[in-house]
């Protein structure tokens, strides 16, 4: 049986311009020596990857590692040869932007196909901006759910939080999604105005980074309250229905 490399889930910091110390924030000790031992990478893009990877590698110059990109510009046609390092017996790490790789990122499709082909994948540590604001979230979760991005259009948009709202309190489930930093103020706009004032909602921008906030508050609070600082800021929005009571474990 041919010998394939490893495929490594790499995580990365979620500060978009990582320096050294962001870096052994964001990975154990073990996760990084694994990594520094990587020549091979497929980033989202690849002139973010090189500052990550000039911090990670500073020993090992940037011309003598392969760097590919996976992003949603890239045909599905093109996944095959995104292979070949790990198909000739390299082991093969994959980055995301910011965060852990696969979650809510183009690289899903790339373990999708290792895994039809039974290469290994192997997930290493690090930080996950969605678990971090539910940790802090004080929001439901044993039971919670990830919607990737809303729709853009308002109608569909309002549609979609009241869907939400009705599964949440059904199911007792945290409802989880993101929004593209500048539309940020406009999602927090629309929930504000179609959610119920008792559901709770929880926006946790900039995790891990200096001017981090993580606030729950329920909708007629949050009325009442200051527009939050969220614009062009990453951000994690949580949504709780009344009714939907976080469990604690027994």
């Amino acid at each position: 049986m041919r010998d394939f490399g490893a495929l490594y889930l790499l995580p990365v910091p979620l500060a978009m311009t990582p320096d050294a110390a962001a870096l052994h924030a964001a990975l154990p000790a073990p996760a990084l020596a694994k990594a520094r031992e990587l020549r091979h990478f497929v980033t989202e893009q690849a002139k973010t990857a090189r500052a990550v990877l000039k911090h990670l590698c500073p020993s090992v110059p940037l011309r003598e590692l392969s760097l590919a990109e996976l992003n949603e510009h890239t045909p599905e046609n093109a996944l095959q040869s995104l292979l070949d390092p790990l198909l000739h017996g390299h082991d093969l790490g994959l980055m995301s932007e910011a965060g852990c790789p696969t979650v809510a990122d183009p690289g899903a499709q790339l373990v999708a196909l290792a895994q039809q082909k039974g290469i290994r994948v192997i997930p290493l540590i690090g930080p996950s901006s969605l678990l971090l604001a539910l940790m802090a979230s004080g929001l439901n979760g044993q039971r919670f759910a990830f919607h990737g991005y809303l729709p853009v259009k308002a109608e569909e948009r309002q549609r979609a939080i009241r869907e939400l709202e009705k599964e949440s309190s059904a199911r007792q489930q945290t409802q989880i999604f993101i929004e593209t930093p500048y539309r940020n103020l406009t999602l927090f706009a629309a929930l504000l105005q179609h959610a119920r004032p008792d559901t709770q909602l929880c926006l946790a921008t900039d995790l891990t980074l200096p001017g981090e906030s993580i606030r729950t508050h329920r909708i007629c609070d949050w009325q009442r309250l200051p527009v939050p600082g969220c614009d062009r800021r990453p951000g994690v929005f949580l949504m709780l229905a009344s009714g939907a009571c976080a469990r604690r474990a027994r």
